[in-house]
This record gives C-alpha cells, sequence and structure tokens, in this order.
C-alpha cells in the first residue's frame, strides 16, 4: 500500500521536530506560514474538513485527505490525530510526491 510511504515520512519529519498536530497547532502553523503541507485524516469529521480546506485555499496550502485518525496517530508515534502540519520544504515536498503517486 502506498499510504505506508507517506507513514514513514511522517514519522522521519515528527522525530526531526518537523510537524505540529492537532487543531490549533496546524491552524496556527498555517496562519504564520511555517506550514508547507497540511495532511487530514480522511474519518475526521466534515466540518473539520472544510474548515482545513478552505483556510488552505486562502493561506495557498497544499492539503491532503488521507488515512485515518489511528494511522496518522501511530504515524507520529502518538493517539488519534485528526489533521497535522509539516513545517519543513524538503519533508513537504517528498510527501507531496508520494501523494502523486498514488
Amino acid at each position: 500500500m502506498k499510504n505506508n510511504k507517506i507513514l514513514s515520512l511522517i514519522g522521519l519529519a515528527t522525530k526531526a521536530g518537523k510537524t505540529v498536530s492537532g487543531e490549533f497547532s496546524t491552524e496556527k502553523s498555517v496562519k504564520t506560514g511555517k506550514g508547507f503541507l497540511v495532511l487530514v485524516a480522511d474519518d475526521a469529521s466534515g466540518n473539520t474538513k472544510k474548515k482545513f480546506q478552505n483556510m488552505c485555499t486562502f493561506y495557498e496550502v497544499p492539503i491532503h485527505f488521507l488515512s485515518d485518525k489511528e494511522s496518522l496517530g501511530r504515524a507520529m508515534g502518538k493517539e488519534y490525530r485528526a489533521c497535522l502540519a509539516v513545517q519543513d520544504e524538503n519533508f513537504a515536498k517528498a510527501i507531496l510526491k508520494e501523494l502523486e503517486r498514488r
């Protein structure tokens, strides 16, 4: 499955301290211009998806919906995570490249 590589990259970025997760931190990251990519779980609420879709469109930050809360959380070494922002341009590019392949 292609998600494995993406989740591995998320794990690496997290270990390097280049991700933030949770609604508040992700929103802050996008609005301050630190976030290069936003990932939202497919099973997040419709409200959450719409909120981040609109925000990312406004701030011109790429957004992708993938996997589920449990997988995103596990990739980060945490519990459930509905959303996260990648704060490193190179990690963001690598993840986007994998997303385009699938």
